[in-house]
Formats: structure tokens, sequence, C-alpha cells
């Protein structure tokens, strides 16, 4: 879970220095726990309510309208960086879901898990061959900023020299397909 969590951790603070809103659900909080603590910290207090679900996917109707306030049109399509576990359940569920309303989905494979390690990698391929972009926390900032003489590269590209670690071990970890 460490590795995760890093990963998170990471895409948080890379939010904030993006300016990139975020979006929090649940699965089942009575039963089954709130986000960790060590994210919850790090959310700007813009960000709104984490919203419990029962669904599995993300894409509850309370989550449809906080990405309907994303956008200047309802037709205007979203880029979503999408971190989380069940990799083979609730993460590939809110993936298709996305998909399937235009979005442009990006699973990060160091913020994926699943309690059954033989699904993760089966799930990513199948997100892939769905249109999904699989891809490292690392890869998508450094997209994210596109040049490095973007005013935020500074900021991003320190955030990841000091996660540097946490990202070896997780994509060692969690990044084979």
């Amino acid at each position: 879970m460490g590795n995760r969590i890093a990963t998170s951790q990471k895409l948080v603070k890379a939010a904030k220095i993006l300016h990139m809103p975020i979006l929090i659900t649940t699965q089942n909080a009575s039963k089954l726990g709130a986000t960790v603590s060590e994210l919850t910290s790090l959310v700007p207090d813009s960000t709104p309510e984490a919203i419990d679900k029962t669904a599995f996917s993300m894409l509850v109707p309370k989550l449809q309208s906080h990405l309907q306030t994303l956008t200047a049109s309802p037709s205007e399509k979203l880029s979503v960086l999408l971190v989380g576990i069940e990799t083979h359940i609730c993460v590939t569920q809110t993936t298709l879901d996305l998909l399937a309303a235009g979005h442009k989905v990006y699973v990060i494979a160091d913020g994926v898990s699943s309690c059954n390690a033989g699904e993760r990698p089966v799930a990513l391929q199948r997100l892939a061959r769905e249109g999904a972009v699989v891809t490292t926390s690392e890869s998508v900032l450094f997209e994210l900023v596109g040049d490095a003489k973007d005013d935020k590269f500074r900021a991003v590209s320190g955030l990841v020299k000091e996660t540097k670690e946490e990202t070896k071990e997780a994509v060692e970890t969690f990044c084979r397909l």
C-alpha cells in the first residue's frame, strides 16, 4: 500500500502545482473505511468532499455533476488521471465509463493495485486495448508540463526528484504488464 500512497501523494502535490482539480470517492466507507489520512491531509480545501458510493464505478451522479462544473460546455471532454484500488474492479469500471463518455483517461500504473496481484496486469492490458493511456506518474507529469520552459517545470521536476526512490520502487513493483 505504501507505494500507491506515495504515488498518489506525488500526484496530489502536482495537481496543486498545475492547478488541476481533484475528485475523490470512497467505496462504501462505512464498511471498507475512509480515504487514507496520508492523502486527505494533502488535498486542497477547495476539493469537494469525498463522494461515498456503492457502485464500483466512480461515475455516480454526484461525481458527474462535479465533472460538469469543470467544463465550459456539456460537449467538452476532460483528461482524467486515475489512481486507486481495485484495478480490476473500480478502476476498470470507472475507466470504461469515462471512455464511454468520451473523456481521455490516464490510468497511472504505479498508482493502482489489486488485492490479487495477478488481476492488475490483466486489467491494465484490457484498459489499454479499450483506449485508456496506461502510463506512470512521472511520465504523465512531464507530459502535462510539456516543456522545460514552462513556469511549472521547476516545481514539478523538484517533486519528481524528491520522490525518485519511491517512484522507482513503485514502478519496479507495479509496472510489470
